[in-house]
């Protein structure tokens, strides 16, 4: 299965194994609990669906290497304790606790997270003292003496044997214990990722384009050569910073990361030719309603190639702004709950010092949320741009003793905040709209229109935003590609029963 569908199944099995009973304990104790397996070649993003996983259902995460340990670090350091047996001394030996089970509750301790993820990567490159450890672990969930807490769900992951050497084959009794999960690499499947991700649009349209050079591990006469899903996710970030401080990017830096001589050679070229597409179409225009006349026609004269690279700039453009219209949004719904407790508590206690507590507040749910892995990058921003705000409030207030008053300033602030959101929105619905319209012009009513609707279709922001401002074109484009599918559909079945005919 895909990477989406494995983090389906795990949420699934989540949920199950949290399920609780009338009485408050788990239905299924955690020694019962089978530990997910997920097994998939490396760089398809196993990490990073537990990390979006942890997050969605705000849960803590903690994530250990088996390759990093050895049968002391898991196991524990063995000390001598006396013993007292039948009025006899005895002197046994016992196990400190578990660095591995130790970390879980110090995270439960220090961020107060009850429920999360024990995340055991590489689990089966484990050394060969460690191996039997790891089999009682499966079953019981016991390091030693010290067992995983209840709450918290074992998730282990590993690459099939053929693309690590230090793998160890699993035997059946092993593999009983597990939920094994088996995943594979999908470019469509990656790409809903990427757009949401912000993922470099160089990048997007090379891969819609050229989609073998998604994923690809060979042997040749110089050794292996590969590209992965990571790869192209970790060459998008420092393009993103190189472009941001004016460094060029060139062959060098793409080889240390699309690890593929030939691959590497065809993205630098791209790379140059979709920054020679975006200097020459006037994107900006484009979307502000200034259609050049000439911008048409070469959009119109474009090959595929081009007319997908420039799709993509489109698509860039508008969707960041979506992003930061729904982020923002968020944002809001987020901050009104904070001052509605200001408001209550404002009008009994120093307006100044309710504010203040309430950013401290704020601020340790920030530090502890990203300690256990509980937030995702967009809601620590968003909770950023939260006590930014509260922290504006607070110096609009400052010597303000009653609370009346000081409701009044912080809700213009507030007011002022969800005005400029709105018209934000309303610019950006434009926006979309100018985007369509261009489409219409230049392409028709062809596959490019498709391609347009379809990122937005895929993006989480694309359709969070849309779903509360609505753009007229999409939904009419949308309904058209709705019926697309349905009729590329019945003709595959009708295809298939000439074929048994």
């Amino acid at each position: 299965m895909n990477i989406k569908d494995a983090k389906t199944q795990i949420k699934n099995a989540m949920r199950a194994y949290f399920t609780k009973d009338e009485h408050g304990n788990y239905v299924i104790p955690v020694q019962k609990q089978r530990p997910v397996f997920l097994m998939g070649p490396p760089g398809i993003g196993k990490t990073a669906i537990m990390e979006q996983i942890a997050a969605e259902m705000g849960v803590g995460l903690l994530t250990y290497s088996m390759t990093h340990h050895t049968r002391q670090s898991a196991l524990g350091l063995p000390f001598i304790e006396h013993k007292v047996y039948q009025g006899q001394e005895f002197d046994i030996s016992e196990y400190t606790m578990s660095e591995i089970i130790a970390s879980v509750y110090e995270l439960m301790e220090s961020t107060g997270t009850k429920e999360g993820i024990l995340f055991l990567d590489e689990i089966n490159c484990v050394s060969e003292t460690l191996t039997p450890i790891m089999l009682q672990f499966l079953q019981y969930k016991v390091f030693g003496r010290h067992s995983v807490p209840e709450g918290w769900i074992v998730v282990t992951a590993g690459n099939p044997p053929e693309y690590n050497q230090s793998v160890r084959e699993f035997d059946i009794v092993t593999w009983d214990r597990l939920k094994r999960i088996d995943c594979e690499p999908d470019f469509e499947v990656w790409k809903e990722y990427a757009i949401g991700a912000g993922v470099h649009p160089s990048v997007l349209t090379y891969l819609e384009i050229r989609p073998e050079d998604f994923y690809s591990i060979e042997s040749t006469v110089d050794g292996k050569t590969f590209v992965t899903a990571r790869g192209w996710d970790d060459l998008s970030q420092m393009i993103l910073l190189y472009e941001y401080n004016d460094i060029a990017v060139d062959e060098k830096l793409v080889r240390q990361y699309v690890q593929d001589p030939k691959i590497a050679k065809r993205f630098s070229v791209y790379y140059d030719l979709f920054n020679k597409y975006k200097s020459d179409y006037q994107v900006e225009a484009i979307l502000k309603g200034e259609i050049s006349e000439d911008i048409t026609a070469r959009a119109k004269a474009a090959n595929f190639d081009e007319r997908i690279s420039f799709i993509g700039l489109l698509s860039d453009a508008v969707s960041r702004e979506m992003k930061r219209v729904t982020d923002k949004d968020t944002m809001i719904k987020n901050l009104l709950q904070t001052l509605k407790v200001f408001r209550k508590r404002a009008l009994e206690e120093d307006p100044s010092e309710v504010m203040g507590e309430l950013i401290a507040g704020r601020e340790s749910e920030l530090t502890k949320g990203r300690k256990a892995g509980s937030l995702s990058q967009d809601e620590y921003d968003i909770i950023t741009d939260e006590i930014e705000a509260l922290t504006r409030q607070m110096n609009l207030i400052a010597g303000e003793k009653d609370g009346k008053p000081a409701f009044a300033v912080v809700k213009r602030d507030f007011d002022g905040i969800v005005k400029s959101s709105k018209d934000d929105a309303q610019n950006v619905k434009q926006e979309l709209s100018n985007m369509f319209r261009f489409c219409e012009e230049a392409f028709g009513e062809g596959q490019e229109l498709f391609l347009v609707t379809n990122n937005l279709t895929v993006s989480d922001h694309g359709t969070r935003f849309l779903s509360r401002y609505g753009c007229e074109e999409y939904f009419r484009h949308n309904k058209d590609l709705m019926l697309y599918d349905k009729e590329k559909e019945i003709d595959a079945y009708l295809e298939g029963l000439d074929e048994e005919d």
